[in-house]
Protein backbone atom coordinates (compact mmCIF):
# COMPACT_ATOMS: atom_id res chain seq x y z
CA UNK A 1 0.00 0.00 0.00
CA UNK A 2 0.98 3.62 -0.73
CA UNK A 3 0.46 6.53 1.37
CA UNK A 4 0.62 10.19 0.19
CA UNK A 5 0.94 13.17 3.09
CA UNK A 6 0.56 16.99 1.45
CA UNK A 7 2.12 19.70 3.24
CA UNK A 8 2.57 23.58 2.27
CA UNK A 9 -0.87 24.76 1.38
CA UNK A 10 -2.42 28.04 2.84
CA UNK A 11 -3.52 31.60 2.48
CA UNK A 12 -1.75 33.96 0.22
CA UNK A 13 -1.93 37.04 -1.85
CA UNK A 14 -2.43 37.28 -5.55
CA UNK A 15 1.15 37.50 -6.74
CA UNK A 16 2.14 35.69 -4.42
CA UNK A 17 3.78 31.96 -4.07
CA UNK A 18 3.85 28.47 -2.65
CA UNK A 19 5.57 25.53 -2.36
CA UNK A 20 3.28 22.21 -1.95
CA UNK A 21 5.25 19.39 -1.39
CA UNK A 22 4.33 15.73 -0.88
CA UNK A 23 6.13 12.44 1.09
CA UNK A 24 5.09 9.26 -0.49
CA UNK A 25 5.41 6.27 1.56
CA UNK A 26 4.98 2.47 1.33
CA UNK A 27 5.54 -0.07 -1.67
CA UNK A 28 6.05 2.61 -4.48
CA UNK A 29 7.14 1.12 -8.08
CA UNK A 30 9.95 1.93 -10.18
CA UNK A 31 8.16 2.92 -13.39
CA UNK A 32 5.52 5.92 -11.57
CA UNK A 33 3.98 9.33 -12.22
CA UNK A 34 3.78 11.23 -9.83
CA UNK A 35 1.58 14.82 -9.80
CA UNK A 36 -0.68 17.34 -8.80
CA UNK A 37 -4.91 17.90 -9.11
CA UNK A 38 -6.99 20.29 -7.69
CA UNK A 39 -10.53 21.02 -7.26
CA UNK A 40 -12.46 24.24 -6.44
CA UNK A 41 -15.80 24.61 -4.79
CA UNK A 42 -18.35 22.96 -7.41
CA UNK A 43 -16.02 22.81 -9.92
CA UNK A 44 -14.58 19.22 -11.15
CA UNK A 45 -11.24 18.05 -9.58
CA UNK A 46 -8.38 18.91 -12.94
CA UNK A 47 -5.19 17.79 -13.76
CA UNK A 48 -2.50 20.49 -12.52
CA UNK A 49 0.82 18.78 -13.30
CA UNK A 50 3.01 15.56 -13.68
CA UNK A 51 6.38 14.11 -13.20
CA UNK A 52 7.29 10.41 -14.24
CA UNK A 53 10.12 8.75 -12.54
CA UNK A 54 12.57 9.56 -16.08
CA UNK A 55 11.61 13.36 -14.87
CA UNK A 56 9.38 14.19 -17.36
CA UNK A 57 6.69 17.13 -16.72
CA UNK A 58 3.30 18.09 -18.39
CA UNK A 59 1.41 21.10 -17.41
CA UNK A 60 -2.25 22.19 -17.66
CA UNK A 61 -2.37 25.47 -19.41
CA UNK A 62 -3.60 27.67 -16.81
CA UNK A 63 -0.50 27.36 -14.87
CA UNK A 64 2.65 26.90 -17.55
CA UNK A 65 4.97 29.61 -16.80
CA UNK A 66 3.51 30.08 -13.20
CA UNK A 67 4.04 26.42 -11.52
CA UNK A 68 7.00 24.14 -12.05
CA UNK A 69 7.15 20.40 -10.72
CA UNK A 70 9.66 18.74 -9.30
CA UNK A 71 10.54 15.21 -7.55
CA UNK A 72 13.10 13.30 -5.33
CA UNK A 73 13.07 9.93 -6.23
CA UNK A 74 15.73 9.33 -3.29
CA UNK A 75 12.99 10.46 -0.95
CA UNK A 76 10.26 9.31 -2.98
CA UNK A 77 8.85 13.44 -2.64
CA UNK A 78 6.99 15.94 -5.18
CA UNK A 79 7.15 19.48 -5.33
CA UNK A 80 4.87 22.14 -6.61
CA UNK A 81 6.41 25.48 -6.84
CA UNK A 82 3.63 27.62 -7.18
CA UNK A 83 4.53 31.56 -8.65
CA UNK A 84 2.05 34.01 -9.32
CA UNK A 85 -0.33 33.46 -8.00
CA UNK A 86 -4.21 33.98 -9.29
CA UNK A 87 -7.58 33.98 -7.22
CA UNK A 88 -8.53 31.32 -9.71
CA UNK A 89 -5.88 28.87 -8.47
CA UNK A 90 -7.53 28.76 -4.67
CA UNK A 91 -8.42 25.09 -4.56
CA UNK A 92 -7.60 21.53 -2.68
CA UNK A 93 -4.63 20.74 -4.31
CA UNK A 94 -4.39 16.63 -4.38
CA UNK A 95 -0.89 14.91 -4.50
CA UNK A 96 -1.78 11.98 -6.80
CA UNK A 97 0.71 8.27 -7.77
CA UNK A 98 -0.42 6.20 -10.77
CA UNK A 99 2.10 3.53 -10.51
CA UNK A 100 2.60 0.75 -12.94
CA UNK A 101 2.07 -3.02 -11.61
CA UNK A 102 3.01 -4.56 -15.00
CA UNK A 103 -0.54 -4.39 -16.39
CA UNK A 104 -2.26 -1.78 -15.10
CA UNK A 105 -1.60 1.51 -13.01
CA UNK A 106 -2.67 1.92 -9.93
CA UNK A 107 -3.70 5.19 -8.45
CA UNK A 108 -3.41 6.82 -5.18
CA UNK A 109 -4.48 10.09 -3.41
CA UNK A 110 -3.27 12.62 -0.68
CA UNK A 111 -5.92 13.63 1.54
CA UNK A 112 -5.71 17.26 0.12
CA UNK A 113 -4.30 20.92 1.19
CA UNK A 114 -6.10 23.92 0.88
CA UNK A 115 -4.73 26.75 -1.33
CA UNK A 116 -6.64 29.72 -1.18
CA UNK A 117 -5.38 33.39 -3.02
CA UNK A 118 -6.82 36.34 -1.47
CA UNK A 119 -6.02 39.49 -0.78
Amino acid sequence: QVQLVESGGGLVQPGGSLRLSCAASGSIRSINVMGWHRQAPGKQRELVATISNGGVTNYADSVKGRFTISRDNAKNMVYLQMNSLKPEDTAVYYCNLKAWSGRWWDDYWGQGTQVTVSS
